[in-house]
């Protein structure tokens, strides 16, 4: 594949200079120097929308390594199936009635349902559909969700595009994923010093990316969408610390401004050209400018970061994985102890996952809803310890009833670890559990969690996942729908339909079991 070239990093805006200080040029040889001065500056350090866009749009399926394929087929086929588990998750229904009041043209589905609404509206419902159970996948350097806002705009827009092949929306949610990839781990500010949510914030130009490629929009094009979706890019981490329902919404947001940004840009309409690193860029205004321009250009199109995405085994936040592994570690070695009664446990870790799942600690002890469960170290480690496992049954109103769990959940406190937070300060962190018990004081550490690169599921981990989601959607559906879209994922490589993705997540009957 061709490596796209590069000039040197920087800040790019609308500086321009006069050529001559203290005289005044005639106003037509003026504005012509100016013009010419900042073509030349374009040219020798263009925008990262414009290097990005030149290899989005060219990029084809003989373009990615096989390697990356797979990881481009798991997350299609992950996102799916956290979108089955989704579609009974609490907030989905009513966004669901709410579009269908609304009503419009037919483009696009919301799966699970056969129901054809407006492209944006069905990205906007399947986006959230497949972040409510917060399953989805993660990349744990970057510390954001990668295709719950790429995979449902990708699949909108081929719906709406009805010549999109199956090869172009692989090629799309490729470019969707490693857009997001890329400007996560470039941006050196991690989500709770800088307030937002990287999932949603950064999900609106990987959707977007991922859109266009879909419909065959040329690199000008892109680069047009792609600011047109800057007016439009937020995500905020407040709904974590809030436990609001439009948590699992923010990637729904995003993926119905892709829809939303290439259809403005078809019809004409402009937006910002230097979206990424201009003087008020997403850089810029965003991140004061603390970010690696490096990393966002580094091998482009020959490493990909997408390659790095990891896929959740336990259905909450990342920032309780590493704390999770260690409760069932602690549990095997309290077995082995005759099982000792626990007094206390500290759950030490950095300070992101710290404020992300463990304070304020009277929440994270005493959960009242589902998401605050879903960010809660003492409530996961708890289920971990009581039951073996971690699974979508204790993120139920049922499953949190277990007086057990709570009752253990609120000896278990969290602390920032200074040795861990050197080390670990930007990623998804260790966790040490330090329990005192009537056998003394037991200590266990994970470093690093299951679904990684390094620590993959497998494909049965994968198979069961999904008929786990499968179980908790209400739906009913035929024998063998996972292999099935297995089989239908595989055969996007060589054209086929993407029409048939739809088929495979909307049973014949949305009847409750």
């Amino acid at each position: 594949m061709r490596r796209l070239g590069r000039g040197p990093a920087g800040r790019h805006g609308e500086r321009t200079f006069d050529a001559c200080p203290g005289r005044r040029a005639p106003p037509q040889l003026h504005r012509r120097s100016l013009m010419d001065t900042q073509s030349s500056i374009d040219a020798a350090n263009p925008d990262f929308s414009e290097v990005f866009s030149t290899f989005s749009s060219a990029l084809t399926v003989a373009d990615i390594p096989g390697a990356v394929l797979d990881v481009v087929r798991d997350d299609i086929f992950d996102t799916l199936a956290c979108a089955a588990a989704g579609i009974s998750a609490d907030g989905v229904g009513p966004l669901i009635e709410l579009v269908s009041r609304w009503g419009g043209r037919p483009e696009a589905t919301i799966w699970c349902t056969g129901q054809q609404v407006p492209a944006h509206h069905a990205a906007w419902v399947n986006g959230m559909m497949a972040h409510a159970r917060d399953f989805d996948d993660t990349h744990d350097a970057a510390v954001l969700h990668a295709g719950v806002s790429v995979v449902p705009a990708a699949i909108a827009a081929a719906e709406r595009e009805t010549s999109a092949s199956g090869a172009d929306l692989l090629a799309g949610i490729t470019a969707g994923l490693e857009l997001i990839c890329r400007l996560g781990v470039a941006t050196k500010i991690g989500i709770i010093d800088s307030g937002y949510m990287y999932t949603s914030l950064f999900g609106h130009f990987a959707a977007t990316a991922a859109a266009a490629r879909v419909m065959r929009m040329d690199a000008a094009e892109t680069v047009n969408a792609l600011g047109i979706a800057y007016s439009q890019a937020a995500g905020t981490h407040q709904v974590t610390r809030d436990a609001a329902l439009t948590k699992r919404m923010q990637p729904g947001f995003a993926a119905k401004t892709a829809l939303i940004s290439t259809a403005l840009c078809r019809a004409g309409i402009s937006g910002a050209q230097k979206t990424f690193e201009g003087l008020d860029g997403l850089f810029n205004s965003y991140f004061r400018g603390d970010y690696a321009p490096e990393i966002l250009r580094q091998e482009l199109g020959q490493r990909f970061r997408l390659a790095d995405l990891s896929f959740k085994p336990y259905p909450c936040c990342r920032f309780n994985h590493t704390a999770i592994e260690a409760g069932l570690l602690l549990r095997e070695k309290l077995a082995s102890l005759g099982d000792p009664q626990i007094t206390g446990i500290v759950a030490s870790v950095n300070h992101q996952s710290h404020e992300a799942v463990g304070t304020p600690i009277e929440m994270r002890q005493n959960p009242r809803n589902i998401v605050q469960a879903q960010f809660s170290i003492p409530y996961t480690v708890a289920c971990a310890l009581i039951d073996g496992e971690v699974s979508l049954r204790h993120f139920s109103e049922s499953g949190m009833a277990n007086e057990d769990v709570r009752s253990l959940a609120r000896r278990i406190t969290v602390e920032t670890d200074p040795v861990i937070e050197r080390a670990w300060s930007r990623g998804i962190s260790p966790t040490r559990l330090d329990a005192e018990t009537a056998a003394g004081r037991i200590s266990v550490q994970v470093d690093r969690p299951l679904g990684g690169p390094d620590r993959p599921m497998s494909d049965a981990d994968f198979l069961a996942k999904f008929r786990g989601c499968l179980d908790v959607s209400g739906l009913r559906w035929p024998d063998g729908t996972p292999s099935a879209l297995r089989g239908v994922i595989s055969a996007l490589h060589g054209g086929g339909d993407p029409a048939t993705l739809i088929r495979c997540m909307c049973p014949d009957s949305s009847r409750a079991r």
